[in-house]
């Protein structure tokens, strides 16, 4: 048994889902993790699939998804990680941020995030209209000061001209 990582990328159509995870089920795949989501219409997903079926198996069993050129599909295998790291099985907490759109945000935010050794497990941004929103799910080391975190969270918030909250994840929402 492999761990494969399949990605499909491209124009959005209904049955993206269903054909994917069908054809990998079909070859016996398990589905461990994935992620999928709409960015303005074009589509995005990736799958942490579990399978004795190889990396050209699997790629013929989805070639039809990519046969009309409106999306690209790209597996490969996936060395085994361990066991999760401490950065990425910290303390959980949301980042949320709201405010007018500009450059730097994101890297921004995160970076001081990253600073504190905090880890970013799960992230999306939209813009409607001139709003810019981030929501992040971030793990936090052991002993992170996260009152002075937050300070310097908003410290960076300021200067990027928007609202930036940090929360405890409560782990029953998960």
């Amino acid at each position: 048994m492999s761990l494969l990582a399949v990605t499909v990328l491209g124009h959005d159509r209904p049955g993206i889902v269903a054909d994917t995870t069908a054809a990998l089920a079909r070859l016996g795949g398990n589905l461990e993790d994935s992620t999928m989501t709409l960015l303005r219409g074009h589509f995005a997903m990736l799958l942490l699939v579990q399978t004795a079926a190889s990396v050209t198996d699997v790629e013929r069993a989805l070639q039809g998804l990519a046969a009309d050129g409106a999306l690209a599909v790209d597996v490969r295998e996936v060395p085994d990680a361990g066991a999760p790291t401490t950065a990425s099985t910290g303390a959980p907490y949301v980042l949320s941020v709201h405010g007018a759109d500009r450059p730097g945000i994101v890297g921004g935010l995160t970076g001081v995030v990253a600073a504190a050794g905090g880890n970013v497990t799960d992230l999306s941004t939209r813009l409607t209209g001139d709003l810019y929103v981030l929501l992040a799910e971030v793990a936090l080391p052991s002993g992170c000061d996260v009152v002075a975190l937050e300070q310097r969270l908003r410290a960076a918030a300021e200067e990027l001209g928007v609202d930036v909250w940090l929360r405890a994840l409560d782990t029953d929402e998960l």
